[in-house]
């Protein structure tokens, strides 16, 4: 009898060492398979643009573009008399025709009196879009010229890897920004910022060090050794650097944790993700309960918990499924102009895209089929340009 309870026992299965094996053999081979796909010296940039594509992130017709490119201010014309667009391109366009009408209509950056707009890209659960939403919206405000920051607050860091920093091999300790936060020899958060392939879109990014914040907190709390409580760390760091930026995008943790508090009392807007399914919607039925039993916890210890706009954004959506759209319907009816009217649509472009750690705007049309890339991005553009809309509102823009 003895001897076959010791027999069973060391046929258990040793879970902490079975977790370590399989995380470091998959670590190996992912890095592996990203070498295949990327040589080590291979680095990411953003495609060429049509004409229509420069003319919409310009906010010009397309026919003026073509004058402006005739007047020698745009690309080249290729061996078949078209002309294709580079980010640098469109930049430089917006720069041209501001100086000509000298009005700052066409470089959007925030004028005096307005103030950064911080946008928390949030929500409970994992596969609601909320990684894909940050990245495509921090891509698009910056074709459209503004100055983004992109953090990646998460610490799988998907966000990272999209934008072509590997958390597991190009983000060090300290490098993510729980390095500027962190209660203990806190780094300028300016040593942390990079650049990326996209103009005038800059990355903090994020690896699994940001689960430290979650672990000291507590005992800073505790000890008294904090002096700035955690809810107000993420905002404090951002006034170092906020001359520099009109917009920062925070794509969240997919958990109520310190970070994602301080993180919401950074902010001055909220975006939530939502896959109109109803185990989703059942699960964002607690995470609103408590996260605002937390914000009244954090705005009576001095947390900011006011918002110039707080949006819920349908993500994954497929109009043909009768029961999403009846979900869709249900959040309308209950949550109101809280609802973007747009809603991102579940699309094989942009999952096909992500396979390759990549957006719709730099992976070519003609990888898809037509009809398939341009339900998409007309999806993307829409809701990507009501965000912008109300980003603009708040300042008193037109």
């Amino acid at each position: 009898m003895l001897q076959q309870k010791i027999q069973s026992l060391e046929e258990q299965e040793h879970l902490p060492s079975l977790l370590s094996a399989d995380a470091q053999e998959l670590a190996h081979q992912l890095q592996e398979h990203q070498k295949k796909i990327f040589s080590p010296t291979a680095q990411k940039t953003m495609r060429l643009f049509t004409p229509a594509e420069a003319a919409a992130f310009i906010g010009i017709g397309e026919g003026y573009l073509r004058q402006i490119a005739s007047e020698g201010h745009g690309p080249q014309p290729l061996s078949n008399g078209r002309r294709m667009y580079a980010v640098e391109d469109i930049d430089r366009i917006r720069r041209v025709l501001d100086e000509g009408a000298k009005t700052g209509k066409y470089i959007p950056h925030r004028r005096p009196g307005e103030k950064l707009q911080v946008i928390s890209v949030m929500n409970f659960k994992g596969g609601s879009g909320k990684t894909t939403t940050s990245a495509h919206l921090s891509q698009y405000l910056a074709l459209r010229g503004y100055r983004v920051l992109a953090i990646d607050l998460d610490p799988q860091a998907s966000l990272s890897a999209l934008f072509g920093h590997q958390p597991e091999l190009d983000v060090g300790e300290a490098e993510t920004l729980y390095g500027a936060i962190r209660y203990e020899n806190p780094r300028p958060v300016a040593d942390i910022v990079r650049s990326t392939y996209t103009t005038n879109l800059h990355l903090i990014p994020g690896n699994l060090e940001l689960m430290e914040f979650e672990h000291e907190t507590p005992k800073a709390m505790i000890g008294g050794s904090a002096e700035t409580l955690f809810f107000a760390r993420i905002g404090e760091t951002l006034s170092e650097i906020e001359g520099f930026y009109d917009i920062v995008v925070i794509d969240c943790p997919p958990q109520l944790g310190f970070l994602t508090m301080s993180a919401l009392c950074a902010a001055t807007s909220v975006l939530i993700t939502v896959h109109p399914q109803m185990l989703d919607v059942m699960s964002m039925s607690q995470f609103l309960s408590m996260t605002s039993d937390l914000m009244t916890v954090v705005e009576k210890a001095g947390g900011r918990t006011s918002y110039d706009w707080m949006r819920y954004l349908v993500t994954r959506f497929e109009p043909n499924d009768g029961p999403q759209s009846q979900m869709t319907g249900f959040m309308r009816a209950i949550f109101g102009n809280r609802m973007l009217h747009n809603a991102m649509v579940k699309s094989t472009a942009i999952s096909d895209a992500g396979v390759t750690k990549q957006t719709l705007y730099e992976v070519e049309r003609s990888q898809f089929i037509r009809g398939t890339y341009d339900r998409a991005m007309e999806s993307l553009s829409l809701v990507n340009a009501e965000i912008e809309e109300m980003i603009r509102k708040v300042w008193g823009r037109k």
